[in-house]
């Protein structure tokens, strides 16, 4: 195994994966890797790899094991590595009726119902930006505050309060911008927050997922602890907004960076959900990755993995994998089949993938129509990634049109 490789590997370019990925594929698909606090863990990159480790229940989320590697500096991986995070089942019977239970809000059919406001909201959100006028932002004027409607509405939350969950959010997924004292107390700023929320709909039930979730009881009757709503809450409200508000971002910087792509597009719209499957696929900066902690021995890629070895599932690196995906580093808008694992695999793929899925296709949807001039303001060598974040994305997305 290749030695104490620093991780996250840093990538020149906004868009661009870091030259090692290909090497450690090639050469070290399972890598020893210095996290941020000085700790060691294994690397993979290759799709079959990851793809068994994601599906394997012996990986778990166990974290806070006293051999599993830290992952940051203070001693707190944000949300990975936090005591609410074992609050959820983590594997088995009570894991499957967890995503039973928050599952249903997240079907295809109910997503398909919630398009047309979903498109609604992006349409207001373009017309904010328009009369604001070029260049916009697109990452603080649409990518961000989309999602974030989208999720408060399905939880019952007041939009009004999203700069709150903005700098909530940012303190569970962050691994190196803030003190443990700040992050800390932004949780348990947020834990008081969601406490109270839930106390009002007790008092007064709506049509959401938590009035749900409380409406099915408690364990006894076959629903979850008042402690696992408050958490499916507060997981969900970080999880629901802040991936998606970046890859917006990243997604529409990725077709605006060669433009031949977007043209593609405005010539032939049914090419959008390929579209969108493709810039989940290419995200070369999609943040940590998926840390695991390994709770027996193990042979991975043709390595012996003892017992306490922590993992992380480089997706990103996988989804380029040229032995599953032709022309690997080459964005395909009408590429089929694509089985990326920008979602993950097995029992924990992401809950939410029907949502981010549907978000991302009618923001393509709404902004080919209402800008089809739109470009990138600046050139993508300009484009300033965010650092830290246990998920990737862009600063800024500078636009005109």
């Amino acid at each position: 195994m290749k030695q104490d490789l620093s991780y996250p590997i840093p990538s020149d370019a906004a868009l661009e994966p870091p030259a090692e990925w290909a090497e450690l594929r090639g050469e070290c698909p399972v890598a020893r890797v210095k996290l941020p606090s000085g700790d060691q863990a294994t690397l993979l990159t290759r799709h079959e790899d990851v793809k068994q480790v994601l599906a394997d229940p012996r990986f778990t989320r166990l974290l806070t094991a006293p051999d599993a590697a830290r992952l940051s500096a203070t001693d707190d991986g944000g949300l990975f590595n936090s005591e609410m995070a074992q609050i959820l089942p983590d594997g088995g019977e009570e894991h499957l009726h967890w995503r039973r239970l928050v599952g249903k809000w997240f079907t295809a059919k109910r997503m398909a119902a919630l398009r047309p406001a979903m498109a609604e909201i992006a349409e207001r959100l373009v017309d904010d930006m328009v009369k604001r006028g070029a260049p916009g932002d697109l990452r603080a004027d649409l990518g961000f505050p989309l999602p974030v409607y989208v999720i408060c509405d399905m939880l019952g939350v007041p939009a009004e309060d999203r700069e709150r969950f903005s700098y909530w959010s940012d303190t569970l997924l962050n691994l190196t911008r803030y003190e443990k004292a700040e992050i800390d107390a932004a949780q348990h700023e947020f834990f008081q927050y969601m406490s109270a929320h839930l106390a009002a709909k007790r008092a007064e039930p709506g049509d959401d997922l938590l009035s749900e979730l409380i409406a099915a009881g408690g364990p006894e009757e076959g629903g979850l602890s008042e402690l696992q709503v408050l958490v499916t809450g507060m997981g969900l409200l970080v999880a629901g907004h802040e991936t998606t508000a970046n890859m917006i971002g990243k997604m529409v910087a990725m077709l605006l960076a060669d433009r031949t792509r977007w043209e593609r597009l405005l010539e032939d719209p049914s090419l959008i959900r390929t579209a969108v499957e493709e810039s989940l696929r290419m995200d070369a900066n999609s943040g940590f990755g998926l840390p695991r902690y390994l709770s027996e021995g193990i042979e991975v890629g043709g390595t012996a993995l003892p017992r306490g070895t922590t993992v992380v599932c480089s997706m990103a690196a996988a989804n380029r994998d040229e032995s599953v995906f032709d022309a690997a580093d080459e964005m395909d808008l009408a590429r089929k089949p694509n089985p990326h694992l920008a979602f993950g695999a097995g029992a924990h793929s992401c809950l939410g993938q029907a949502l981010a899925r549907t978000e991302l296709q009618v923001v393509l949807e709404v902004l080919l129509r209402r800008l089809p001039s739109l470009e990138l303001a600046v050139s993508p060598a300009e484009l300033e990634r965010v650092e830290g974040l246990a998920v990737g994305g862009l600063r800024t997305v500078p636009v005109r049109w």
